[in-house]
């Protein structure tokens, strides 16, 4: 071996003591920040506007060189039900909006791609329904906060699709923006266990586990911890280091197991349709030497998820099993495994006929199910809502979203994560619409161009 092969090693072995080092200092910070607001939740508004001042300041003053601002914009996106549950925001939307601030931001120093005509378009495409909206909703609904509620989740969409599409970024801020996005969701787990250590026959419900989500939302717990458990089982295959490969082992255990027990389906069964779909586009970009590698650890992947569900099942007295085969806690199969979804589509897709060219108007959809089901209820499916609302242009709006992205996949097969990102986006926003903005962030990191890097770097 030459000197300049020792050298080399010498700094990767370097890189890979630094990047653990770093990794582990993280963890310990953000299981700090859990156990702070354990104690008192009130330091949950410092955390949110501590986070907030430390990403502006250092996208300002590095006017963005390194992707400061879509990092701010993933950790913001990974915080966000973490915060809403502990009262840090100001105001429900808060998350949202600090996405789409600080993408602008770096929107701002960097600008945008030239090929971005698409989603601009989208963007224009939501401003009739608005119109509409004004003409349509009664006197008695808050307008402003109807739209706001409606829009901000595709708003942030587009802003995140703006920013990322056919941009260049290097595979190393690439891994952490991925960070960025976990740790928050890290914490929030760790809160969880702080707060509900241990389940009780009696207060477990089939519809969806409060008691297990500290009293939140159960679906937006599912759904952003079904993320945190794929991008832990992603960063078993991204990165190279056996001392991090066994926290994140240990770290998917604990997030699988919180994701289960929430007994809301979407965001897990969301999470392993994304895992098999990055490790069989993962594998197959391998060599045969990495992909030997590869088995062995799918093969400890399985058995730990194996352990985990059964883990779970045991803690939940059985009852995992009937949500998951959708039966009632007698074991009786229930009518409705969708617990009324398919049912708010079709009055949705009931609307886009009666108003096929205009929509019913942003916001509208909540009074148009009142008054032809009876019930008042937000929608659970963007897809039909976009229908619904904005008539034929949210048929123009659906097709723009995914066939964008196709025909760029089918130019640049460089990102291991796009399928994976893009079923996350599609299949969240068909059970859970765009009520956090996770999926709309998701979304935009799939059309990230990823520079292959020939340095030596703890990620590869």
């Amino acid at each position: 071996m030459n000197a300049a092969s020792i050298n080399i090693s010498r700094q990767r072995a370097l890189l890979e003591k630094l990047g653990k080092i770093e990794y582990v200092r993280l963890l310990l910070l953000h299981f700090g920040i859990a156990f702070a607001i354990y104690l008192y939740e009130g330091i949950s508004f410092f955390y949110f506007l501590g986070i907030f001042g430390y990403f502006l300041f250092i996208t300002i003053q590095n006017e963005n060189r390194n992707n400061e601002a879509l990092m701010a914009a993933a950790y913001i996106a990974g915080a966000e039900v973490y915060w809403r549950m502990t009262g840090a925001l100001l105001f429900y939307e808060t998350g949202k909006y600090g996405v789409i601030l600080f993408l602008l931001v770096g929107m701002f120093f960097k600008g945008t791609s030239s090929r971005t005509v698409p989603f601009w378009t989208y963007l224009l495409i939501l401003i009739p329904g608005i119109v509409v909206a004004s003409v349509t909703v009664s006197y008695e609904a808050d307008f402003r906060r109807l739209v706001a509620f409606n829009l901000t989740g595709p708003v942030t969409l587009g802003i995140a699709a703006l920013y990322c599409y056919y941009k260049k970024i290097k595979k190393s801020h690439f891994q952490k923006v991925i960070l960025m996005l976990l740790l928050p969701l890290l914490s929030q787990m760790l809160y969880l266990y702080l707060y509900t250590p241990s389940l009780h026959e009696g207060i477990i419900s089939l519809s969806g586990n409060y008691a297990a989500t500290g009293g939140y939302g159960p679906n937006q717990i599912s759904t952003v911890f079904g993320l945190g458990a794929f991008l832990l089982v992603t960063r078993l295959f991204t990165v190279k280091n056996k001392t991090i490969n066994l926290i994140d082992f240990i770290l998917l255990g604990m997030m699988g197991y919180r994701a289960l027990i929430t007994f809301s389906r979407g965001g897990v069964i969301t999470a392993v349709i994304c895992m098999v779909a990055f490790i069989m586009l993962f594998y197959y970009k391998q060599d045969i030497q990495e992909q030997v590698k590869i088995r062995f650890k799918l093969f400890v992947l399985l058995f730990t998820m194996i352990g985990i569900w059964s883990f779970s099942s045991l803690q939940t007295f059985g009852l995992l099993e009937n949500r998951y085969e959708g039966r009632d806690a007698a074991g009786n199969l229930k009518k409705d495994i969708t617990t009324g979804r398919v049912e708010l589509v079709v009055t949705e897709l009931q609307g886009f006929y009666e108003h096929p060219i205009v929509g019913i108007g942003v916001g509208k959809g909540r009074e148009y199910r009142e008054e032809n089901l009876g019930i008042e209820i937000n929608t659970h499916n963007e897809i039909s809502r976009l229908l619904s609302e904005h008539g034929i242009l949210g048929v123009v709006a659906v097709l723009i979203l995914i066939f964008v992205p196709i025909v760029f996949w089918t130019k640049f097969k460089n990102n291991y994560y796009f399928l994976a990102f893009l079923a996350f986006w599609f299949l969240t926003i068909n059970h859970s619409a765009m009520r956090i903005a996770l999926p709309a962030f998701v979304y935009g990191l799939a059309l990230l161009y990823i520079v292959d890097e020939k340095k030596n770097t703890l990620y590869r």
